[in-house]
């Protein structure tokens, strides 16, 4: 009997959540990493697939190796692939442990990737695209951790001038005088591994259009286990969604252990039939296929689930001649 060949590895897991595509993998225990092209932002490096090298950006949340460890394959591919050095946005409080590891790899190489390291305090502003700005936040973890929020600045009239017509507005603004104000919209909130807590309380995270958080235990018996380990659990989830304002929750970091069935099926028992419906799986792939087809359906596109148009049939019929072949018994003769 011939031995069998290694199993199919799974492809990345993919959400579109206008105007934002989610994408990459993570599995408890085993590997982080997800990329957001529109923002040329990627959280989190456990592993490194192809499609995560465009990330420009790259915001680690902690050090854990399933968090972290394709961090230096990450840096030398952008290189090699001429896609530029590497930003490697993180808390201070492991700045100088990234630079050291990444330091390490120059000894095992005998050459030198280069890479920068942008280490952020918490709630320090990092542009990372034009009006769009991240900053970290402490979150409760094993290690020294970090969540981060994504937000667009914004400028809006106060309301004082609000029936001034233009040419006095115009007039206002030739003076120096301020007529609006600044704000920010959270447009995503990624929090890494983290156990509940009032860091996952403020405005921000709770106003955040895409809220994508971790939820490693499901079972009702393993409350304990996710205390022990500073992980959330469902119940830790349900109770969040209550407050939270996010359109789509989307849940990662969950275990092999865990069927996504039963996931589904306990998170409408948990949070309610209603809650149920803004919260997404980065790693179902049946329903995230689905959900991509109707939306593809929606936009007036061909779904990716419909089949092929079938070839046309072949015949045994020769060819009709070419006109320089034709016969030359022609009426023209």
């Amino acid at each position: 009997m011939l031995p069998k060949p290694p199993p199919r590895e799974n492809s990345l897991g993919f959400l579109y959540c206008p105007p934002f595509r989610i994408w990459g993998e993570s599995i408890a225990g085993e590997a982080t990493c997800l990329q957001i092209p529109e923002l040329d932002l990627g959280f989190d490096i456990g592993t490194c697939p192809r499609a995560m090298l465009p990330s420009k950006h790259l915001a680690i949340t902690h050090g854990h190796m399933d968090h972290i460890g394709g961090l230096a394959y990450y840096c030398s591919q952008r290189r090699f692939q001429g896609m530029g050095t590497a930003k490697i946005v993180c808390d201070q409080r492991i700045a100088g442990a990234i630079k050291r590891m990444m330091e390490g790899y120059v000894e095992l190489e005998r050459q030198r990737t280069p890479f920068d390291v942008v280490p952020l305090v918490a709630g320090q502003p990092l542009e990372i695209k034009n009006n769009i700005v991240l900053r970290g936040f402490e979150t409760e973890h094993t290690c020294p951790s970090f969540g981060y929020t994504v937000s667009e600045k914004r400028t809006k009239l106060k309301p004082e001038y609000h029936e001034f017509p233009q040419e006095k507005l115009r007039e206002l603004k030739e003076r120096g005088v301020e007529i609006t104000r600044a704000f920010e919209v959270p447009l995503i909130t990624f929090t890494g591994d983290t156990a509940p807590g009032p860091h996952l309380l403020t405005e921000p995270i709770r106003k955040s259009q895409l809220l994508i958080t971790e939820c490693t235990f499901f079972e009702p018996e393993h409350k304990e286990r996710a205390k022990v380990g500073m992980h959330m659990h469902l119940d830790d989830v349900a109770e969040w969604l209550r407050i939270c304002e996010c359109q789509w929750m989307i849940l990662t970091h969950v275990s092999r252990r865990t069927d996504m069935q039963y996931a589904r099926k306990r998170i409408g028992e948990v949070a309610g039939p209603k809650a149920a419906e803004r919260v997404l799986f980065l790693m179902d792939y049946k329903a995230n296929k689905a959900r991509y087809d109707q939306q593809l359906i929606a936009a007036g596109e061909q779904p990716l689930s419909a089949p092929k148009a079938a070839p046309p049939p072949r015949t045994n019929r020769a060819p009709a001649a070419r006109p320089a072949e034709m016969s030359s018994d022609s009426d023209e003769e």
